[in-house]
């Protein structure tokens, strides 16, 4: 059995670094700031995504990035924690399946974040934003992740907290859980799985009563 996750909203919390990284640039660039509830909106898009959202040109999208990313690099340890169960759920998982992250934050940091959590020793693979050419809605991060696993005839599930985890999963051809733990609602979640759950605890539960219900 494989099992991937994605990151922000599903295993860690990272919405401080976030808003501060973004706010940084914003003054950095002495541009008008968004609010946080629109930037809190979009987070799970890829940075540049984000930020054509919140009204840069395109010309100085990647400078916004550029300069999000030397602050995040810097405050993501202090600025980050784990999600409510996040450490029992990768545990118990890692006890029947072997595990991957599908993320669309910069795999680099995504990395460190991990290490820094005692986490990324239970990961066969992580995949970010710069590993790919197509980011999550598409399949390509779903699909990229499962050429480092055996996948024949293997149950392969997707756990994410927003729709664009889902409808990778849904391209990608592999089960989805839907999580509120994270930056989505129940019923935009519910568009694309009929398995919505309270967080990655309850969703390994429910994967591996599965498991056992079919062994």
């Amino acid at each position: 059995m494989i099992i991937l996750f994605d990151l922000d909203g599903t295993l860690i919390d990272s919405t401080e670094a976030i808003l501060e990284s973004f706010h940084n640039s914003f003054d950095v660039f002495n541009s008008p700031h968004p609010t946080d509830d629109t930037i809190k909106a979009l987070i799970g898009h890829p940075l540049d995504v984000m930020y054509k959202e919140l009204g840069v040109s395109k010309e100085k999208v990647w400078d916004f990035v550029d300069t999000y990313k030397e602050h995040y690099r810097k405050i993501s340890t202090q600025k980050t924690v784990l999600l409510p169960h996040a450490k029992e759920a990768v545990t118990l998982a890692s006890t029947f399946a072997e595990l991957g992250i599908v993320t669309t934050k910069t795999g680099k940091y995504s990395r460190v974040l991990m290490e820094y959590f005692g986490l990324m020793d239970k990961f066969k693979v992580l995949i970010g934003r710069e590993d790919v050419i197509n980011p999550k809605p598409h399949a390509e991060p779903i699909l990229k992740a499962l050429e480092k696993f055996d996948v024949n005839s293997k149950d392969v599930w997707m756990v994410g907290d927003t729709s664009m985890d889902l409808i990778s999963a849904n391209n990608a051809g592999v089960k989805a859980i839907g999580l509120l733990s994270g930056y989505d609602t129940k019923e935009s979640l519910q568009e694309y799985t009929d398995v919505v759950l309270c967080d990655s605890l309850e969703a390994i539960k429910y994967i591996l009563s599965r498991k056992n219900a079919h062994s």
